[in-house]
């Protein structure tokens, strides 16, 4: 990761948790998010969600309702975790300097 790149990351209050060739996990408060990285190096923005009293549980959308699906359960998501976890991939996404696909 450049030095560049490490600034954008701090200016949104972004960390990297851990990374290896494949994978890197970024955290912010309880927002998770996996990065994956292409045989060409590049970068595409996996799964997002948050930290529960489940472990990890990911947002998803079923018959248009947010839910957070960890393993083993779902639950409904508050308004406040969706904009919590759509702000983090946001921020991740201009700190990565990767566009939306």
């Amino acid at each position: 990761m450049t030095p560049e790149t490490e600034a954008r990351l701090q200016s949104f209050g972004i960390g990297l948790v851990t990374e290896s060739a494949a994978v890197s996990v970024f955290v912010r408060d309880v927002c998770v998010a996996m990065v994956g990285r292409g045989a060409e190096g590049g970068l595409s923005l996996g799964s997002t969600g948050m930290m529960t009293e489940n472990g990890l549980a990911y947002l998803v959308w079923r018959e248009g309702r947010p839910r957070l699906a960890a393993k083993g359960s779902e639950v409904a998501t508050a308004p406040e975790q969706v904009e919590a976890i759509q702000r983090f991939s946001g921020d991740l996404r201009k700190a990565l300097q990767l566009t939306e696909t």
